[in-house]
């Protein structure tokens, strides 16, 4: 792993692309060397990608995911879906995980245009990780290797859901839904209060709120009357499962048995042990990335069988 010290933060560039007649932001990160790999990352329900991915908080070193991978050679992109961030948010739709699906098709074919890439590896963060899961079944010729954090399959057993299906027709009634700063320190707040600071989740909700005062509903709607949406039977890439200690939504029985059922014989299933929701916020943060990296270049097997 590299030394915290050493930090150099990549200078950040923006990109455009069209899902039909929407307008969709892309942010990259890129080395000054060949990339050893191409990162996309793939956020949540209620934050658009910059936030998540690019984090900035002033004495964390590597706040920002993006600067980590690119000082370990990776050339590392993120999209903010439609009806987030900077993309556009004029059509009356909800943006559900079918249409994450689509704006992660329409980025990923911007990027292998843009930079030549033929793969990608994914890496997908709550409903951001069903969102992956359904372009991976959807093109899984563009992934080389899928990262799931803080994912949910049927949703039994995790209880932010039975929580959240309290409102269900409220989500249901509306396309959109408000957030504010108490909403964003619930996320850290909900599951164990602790696993991230304070100074941390004021960052974090400084960059939603600059971009968004609302969020789609779609995400939520899945995710509490819609599951199951991914067929794990179709994931066929080598896929790793990160749940944090204290998620309240990657309920362990239910995340089990969704890793029993993938294909690859290249899996794996870690626990991020002091970690609820938001892995890269967290402040084991740098176990996530080093979790992550680890997968990322874990060897090419020599002995595969017959």
């Amino acid at each position: 792993m590299a030394q915290l010290e050493a930090q150099a933060t990549a200078t950040g560039t923006e990109h455009w692309t069209k899902k039909g007649d929407v307008n969709l932001f892309l942010w990259n990160k890129a080395p000054a060397a060949k990339p050893r790999g191409t990162v996309l990352f793939v956020h949540g329900s209620s934050m658009a990608s910059q936030p998540t991915f690019d984090l900035q908080v002033p004495g964390r070193p590597y706040s920002s995911v993006m600067d980590w991978f690119v000082d370990q050679g990776y050339d590392t992109w993120c999209v903010d879906m439609e009806g987030y961030g900077r993309s556009d948010k004029t059509r009356d739709i909800t943006s559900n995980i079918a249409d994450g699906a689509d704006d992660l098709t329409a980025a990923s074919q911007y990027i292998m245009e843009t930079t030549g890439a033929e793969q990608f590896y994914i890496y997908g963060i709550s409903s951001g990780a069903l969102r992956a899961a359904a372009f991976a079944e959807r093109h899984p010729e563009r992934v080389a290797k899928l990262a799931l954090d803080a994912y949910v399959w049927t949703g039994e057993g995790a209880p932010t859901l039975m929580e959240r299906r309290k409102k269900l027709d409220q989500f249901k009634a509306m396309k959109r839904r408000p957030i504010d700063r108490d909403f964003v320190f619930s996320i850290f707040n909900r599951d164990h209060p602790g696993t991230a600071e304070d100074k941390v989740v004021d960052a974090f909700a400084d960059a939603i709120l600059a971009l968004d005062d609302s969020m789609p509903t779609g995400t939520y709607v899945d995710m509490c009357s819609r599951l199951p949406i991914n067929d794990p039977a179709k994931l066929t890439m080598p896929t790793i499962v990160m749940r944090g200690e204290y998620d309240g939504i990657a309920a362990m029985d239910d995340l089990l048995k969704f890793f029993a059922l993938l294909p690859h014989p290249n899996k794996q299933f870690t626990v991020m042990q002091g970690i609820s929701h938001a892995s890269f916020q967290q402040k084991n943060y740098m176990m996530v990335y080093q979790i992550l990296q680890s997968f990322f270049e874990q060897p090419v097997p020599v002995y595969t069988g017959d």
